[in-house]
């Protein structure tokens, strides 16, 4: 049965190609081109709306996260590297996209932070304000994520949003020496910037130096104040964020308002040259037919 063998022949199969896209094409990519440009528009009208009320409630959020940090800078307090060990960085980002790389570059600088602490033989944790963050920290620092805090960003920040993840990471029980919030600082509509505060211990706080020069401070009025400053820097990182976030947001919508536009002007002209073409080809074939009558 196997003496003779069939060959199978395949005949080429020719046609006229065309690289031209056709008219119902064009037409069909310019309608969701124009659709897609309305939604940009109505996206960057509603950040610009977010981003006015989130400005306005910024100027008191600086005033709670300056005082918290008083403290820390009239007594300049610092802890020896020998005597840290464990260190707690809180990274504030949020849920939603389509901003930009206002999320990687927070990203970037805890990375980098991570990348420095370990080098040195120090053990380092991770808390992620924001589902984005999670996303682009889970797949190569994993296993330095200790919390991660999601449903931001969907709301205005309250204080209430910062106590919640301030009493979640009480209730943990790890104990750091010293720590970081990073965050978007909002400079401008079209600029920000990745900032830190500090974070320290209540061991490293009442060990300080220059501690003794305030009177009548023990250890449950300390603990009270640090509890509380964590809380005012972390309510100032959420609101330096979310304004950071809906200026990031009103200018990429801008951006993509622009490039939509650019690519309807192109495809109109396209769209015309095409049917001018049409239109030529047929006359031509109307001609050619009937001269050969």
């Amino acid at each position: 049965m196997f003496a003779r063998s069939s060959a199978l022949v395949f005949s080429p199969q020719c046609g006229q190609v065309r690289n031209m896209a056709t008219l119902k094409d064009i037409t069909i990519r310019l309608k969701s081109i124009k659709n897609i440009q309305k939604i940009t528009k109505s996206m960057k009208m509603v950040a610009a709306a977010k981003y006015a009320r989130a400005e306005r409630q910024l100027k008191p959020a600086r005033v709670y996260g300056t005082g918290a940090l008083a403290l820390y800078e009239k007594a300049d307090i610092k802890m020896p590297e020998d005597k840290v060990s464990k260190h707690l960085i809180i990274g504030v980002t949020s849920d939603r996209g389509l901003c930009g790389a206002i999320h990687s570059g927070v990203a970037k600088a805890i990375k980098s932070e991570i990348a420095n602490l370990t080098n040195a033989g120090k053990e380092v944790m991770v808390v992620n304000v924001g589902d984005k963050l999670r996303g682009i920290l889970h797949r190569t620092h994993g296993k330095h994520i200790m919390m991660n805090c999601k449903e931001v960003g969907r709301k205005p920040p309250s204080f209430s949003d910062a106590s919640i993840i301030a009493t979640e990471l009480l209730n943990s029980g790890y104990e750091y020496d010293q720590g970081a919030v990073f965050f978007n600082r909002f400079r401008s509509v079209i600029s920000y910037k990745t900032d830190q505060k500090p974070l320290f211990s209540t061991a490293a706080v009442a060990d300080a130096e220059t501690m003794s020069i305030y009177d009548d401070i023990d250890a449950e009025v300390l603990r009270s104040y640090q509890e509380f400053a964590l809380v005012n820097i972390l309510y100032l990182a959420l609101r330096e964020g979310s304004t950071s976030e809906q200026s990031a947001r009103m200018t990429a919508m801008d951006s993509a308002s622009k490039n939509a536009s650019e690519m309807i002007e192109k495809l109109t002209l396209t769209f015309n040259r095409t049917r001018q073409a049409v239109i030529t080809k047929e006359l031509i074939e109307i001609i050619s037919g009937a001269a050969a009558l």
